[in-house]
């Protein structure tokens, strides 16, 4: 017999735990949590590559129901995130409930029947509600290279890091500039014969105010609890001040920019190589990144910044557009992730089969207050479209995760089969999300970006403050929404 459940909930990382984590802090212990991995982690346990490290501070990368006074640095690096995922898992006894090893091959949603079918690598169940937490960093970009499959050597993506692969003596091409190639090429710069460093266009990179920290701060955090929510706190403050930059008016990211040019000037004497890592667009436009040690690693003897785009690739190395062959040994993938083609959306079927990932290639990755989706009902994402804020993405998890808990009380309170956002409400939200973010840099800036769809309009970003989004996911109006209820008054929207 096939089981059923309250609630399924797709991914181990930081989206699936805090709703694994919260829904048993309510006394809901009817979930579970499918993750095709052997351990919780999601982004942190995909992403291992060398130097794999938070760009958000770890006061605020953490669970604010689970300070943890124990940080070794002000960044943490990939291995101390996982750590403190998996205690958080331990201690909040949510560890039964993650079946590991698990892939969802389908998630369907029958009307007639009001609950989601679910097929998995082990098996099948089903659910009244379905969480979607699939993260959008954890499935790889790999570009369509001609001739990549031919190529003699190794290739892999910074996610998928081949770490029995010795790079000692090799000579190493790197596709991609973006944060993640940041982070691994001062690591491997000093162990490879020669490095060649494909760039299509140059990134920020600011001073990286990371630092250990101090066993006198952690005992203070340890002995007083309420220290360290002050400095989260601030943190989280001093975040929020740029939003009025990134949002409404890029001019004042001008002293991000200044901060940016000192670093590539203090960093980099040569003027032509300077000039080829010197952004065009603003600060912001693109993911910016800190680093202290990108600008020497690209500047060592025994690196090449390479602009000429890639012609293709053969079973030598690479032929870039200026008829030069590029010799390597290996090829490392620093190309990004699917975000609007994440193969978890072609996974998810709403009304009538339609499949998610079809509905946001058809029109714009969109979603009602970044969460839930017309069309699917009993479908909440994390992290989904327009929901990101400017401090931490675990601070919109947390609001996210609250609305779903707001959700089920409604769907209890109201006896309800299934709750849809109307497609008025969800085109409203839109409406709302692309006119505040008509003047930010992301859109005014001067760049194309993962942040952007194809057509140029922003699926990320949230356009306003932090506060903002957890206010309007506070409570789940009924008036945004298409209700179906086993009792016959009227509920919520008409369509």
């Amino acid at each position: 017999m096939t089981q059923h459940l309250r609630v399924a909930v797709i991914g181990a990382g930081f989206g699936g735990l805090c709703t694994a984590i919260r829904l048993k802090q309510e006394g809901i212990d009817d979930f579970v949590v499918l993750e095709k991995a052997g351990e919780v982690g999601g982004t942190w346990q995909v992403n291992t590559y060398p130097g794999a490290q938070c760009d958000v501070p770890s006061l605020i990368y953490s669970f604010s129901f689970a300070p943890n006074p124990d940080w070794s640095r002000l960044y943490p690096l990939q291995e101390e995130i996982q750590a403190y995922l998996h205690r958080c898992a331990v201690d909040f006894g949510v560890l039964p409930h993650i079946r590991f090893d698990t892939e969802v091959t389908d998630a369907s949603w029958d009307d007639l029947a009001g609950r989601w079918d679910i097929s998995t690598t082990e098996g099948n169940l089903t659910a009244t509600v379905l969480v979607g937490a699939v993260g959008p960093f954890s499935a790889p970009s790999v570009p369509d290279l001609p001739g990549l499959d031919t190529f003699a050597g190794t290739v892999f993506h910074s996610q998928g890091w081949e770490h029995d692969h010795d790079l000692t003596g090799e000579r190493v091409g790197v596709i991609g500039t973006g944060a993640s190639a940041v982070q691994f090429i001062p690591r491997i710069q000093p162990q490879v014969d020669h490095l060649t460093v494909f760039q299509r266009t140059p990134t920020w990179i600011l001073p990286h105010p990371d630092r250990p920290v101090g066993d006198g701060v952690r005992a203070l955090y340890s002995r007083f609890p309420r220290a360290q929510a002050v400095a989260r706190k601030t943190w989280e403050l001093a975040f929020e001040a740029m939003v009025p930059g990134f949002v409404h008016e890029p001019l004042l990211q001008k002293p991000l920019e200044a901060l940016g040019r000192g670093l590539l000037r203090r960093q980099v004497a040569d003027p032509e190589l300077r000039a080829r890592l010197t952004p065009s667009y603003a600060v912001g436009c693109k993911r910016p990144t800190f680093s202290n040690a990108y600008y020497p690693a690209l500047t060592a003897d025994n690196t090449d910044v390479v602009v000429d785009g890639i012609v293709e690739i053969n079973e030598r190395g690479i032929i870039t557009a200026d008829g030069r062959q590029h010799e390597l040994d290996t090829i490392i993938l620093g190309t990004g992730f699917k975000m609007v083609d994440h193969p978890a959306f072609d996974l998810m079927h709403g009304r009538d089969g339609v499949r998610l990932g079809d509905v946001w290639r058809a029109g714009e990755m969109s979603a009602y207050l970044g969460t839930a989706v017309h069309g699917f009902p009993n479908l909440f994402l994390i992290l989904g479209p327009n929901s990101g804020v400017y401090t931490s993405a675990v601070i919109t998890i947390e609001a996210q995760v609250h609305y779903i808990l707001e959700a089920l009380r409604t769907i209890d309170e109201h006896d309800l089969i299934s709750l849809e956002p109307s497609a008025t409400a969800q085109e409203r939200f839109v409406s709302w999300v692309d006119h505040g973010l008509r003047r930010s840099v992301f859109v005014a800036g001067g760049c194309q970006s993962y942040y952007l769809s194809p057509s140029g309009r922003n699926f990320t970003h949230y356009p306003g403050f932090s506060a903002s989004f957890r206010a309007q996911t506070r409570k789940v109006d009924l008036a945004d929404y298409v209700v179906r209820a086993r009792r016959t008054e009227p509920i919520g929207a008409d369509a």
